[in-house]
């Protein structure tokens, strides 16, 4: 909307041409959603309460995390707001990238939301049933696969994907690409939902997730940057970069309320919508391999889920942790909750910066 606006004002005032330039929509787009977030969150917190959209605390889990019973959840609406508008406002909104990523963050922020209505307002403690969830990721996947497929941002993008650490080597997915679409988003998106069990936790790692996505999308949709990184160069690809600006801008605003201890949750509407959208950008930027590496902790948090549940059910309720997921674990050995958060950023932190030194490490 203001790129349109002040782009075509440019004959007029030569200064407007600033707005032509990635790296300042991107700067203004997570400033913007910084402020949207802090603006926002003290009254949606307040309608939270007003309305009783309290959580509900599971009693299987760790004991210390009954006081916080009551606490508002659903606050991933304040996340996708703040997400949402400062794209809008900052990106061309007639690229194809950003309608992709936008289709994405606001379809699973709707299966996050009816989950979340579904617990919080109808008293329904599973919410969604996962079947029907899962059905609603998945279909997401296939949609965004066949969109890839049968109408590509340009001609040059096909079915292949680039393998880290590795230079003039790419796998080709052939059949398998639409599947492989969908089990990424959906994948990445659980791997985030199920890290959202401690104050701060998974939207903080969620927002050096998009530092690293913030570079990758910009040198990818740089003809010069890739050509000397000799990586693969897609065309409009770097507008993304500004809605990963709005989505650090919206990690950080709702780090002010979410950290220990949290005022509010993001619930699903806000872990799904995040993870889809870490999933879909991989895609879109055809490097879904690093998501391995970028979200690194997310990855090892859905891992342990796993292990945990084929360990009990082969090995005759046999545990390999205390509790899944693995930051649980870490709780139930006496840390406190604030500990294991900080050092998991930490190990976030480090997987990011591994992920962008593979553009060199090749």
């Amino acid at each position: 909307m203001l790129y349109f606006l002040f782009t075509s004002l440019v004959g007029y005032v030569s200064g407007f041409n600033l707005f032509r330039y990635i790296t300042f929509r991107t700067a203004a787009a997570t400033i913007t959603a910084i402020l949207i977030t802090l603006f926002l969150g003290p009254y949606f917190i307040r309608l939270l309460r007003k309305f009783q959209i309290k959580e509900k605390i599971r009693t299987d889990g760790p004991q210390t995390h009954l006081a916080k019973e009551g606490t508002p959840t659903m606050g991933g609406i304040i996340i996708l707001t703040a997400i949402i508008i400062p794209t809008v406002l900052w990106a061309d909104m007639t690229n194809y990238f950003i309608l992709m990523i936008l289709l994405t963050t606001f379809w699973l922020g709707l299966i996050g939301f009816m989950d979340d209505y579904l617990k919080a307002v109808k008293h329904q403690p599973k919410g969604m049933v996962a079947r029907k969830k899962l059905i609603g990721q998945l279909s997401l996947g296939i949609v965004f696969g066949l969109v890839l497929t049968f109408l590509p941002p340009n001609f040059s993008f096909d079915g292949t994907t680039g393998i880290p650490f590795l230079k003039n080597y790419i796998l080709n997915l052939g059949i398998l690409y639409i599947p492989f679409v969908a089990m990424v988003i959906t994948g990445f998106s659980n791997g985030v939902n199920l890290s959202d069990g401690l104050d701060g936790l998974a939207i903080g790692l969620s927002g050096i997730c998009f530092v690293a996505f913030t570079g990758l999308t910009y040198v990818t949709g740089r003809a010069d940057f890739s050509n000397y990184l000799q990586i693969e160069y897609i065309p409009g690809a770097g507008e993304m970069a500004v809605y990963c600006g709005a989505a650090l801008g919206a990690a950080i605003g709702f780090l002010w309320f979410n950290s220990h201890p949290a005022e509010v949750f993001m619930g699903d509407t806000g872990a799904l919508a995040l993870g889809g959208a870490l999933g879909a950008i991989a895609v879109l930027i055809k490097k879904e391999l690093i998501l391995v590496i970028v979200g690194g902790v997310f990855v090892i948090e859905a891992l342990s889920v796993v292990i945990q549940v084929l360990s009990y059910r082969y090995r005759g309720g046999k545990r390999v942790f205390k509790m899944a997921p693995l930051h649980h674990h870490f709780e139930l050995l006496g840390w406190p909750e604030s500990k294991v958060v900080i050092r998991f950023w930490i190990i976030g932190a480090l997987f990011a910066l591994l992920t962008l030194s593979t553009l060199k490490i090749r």
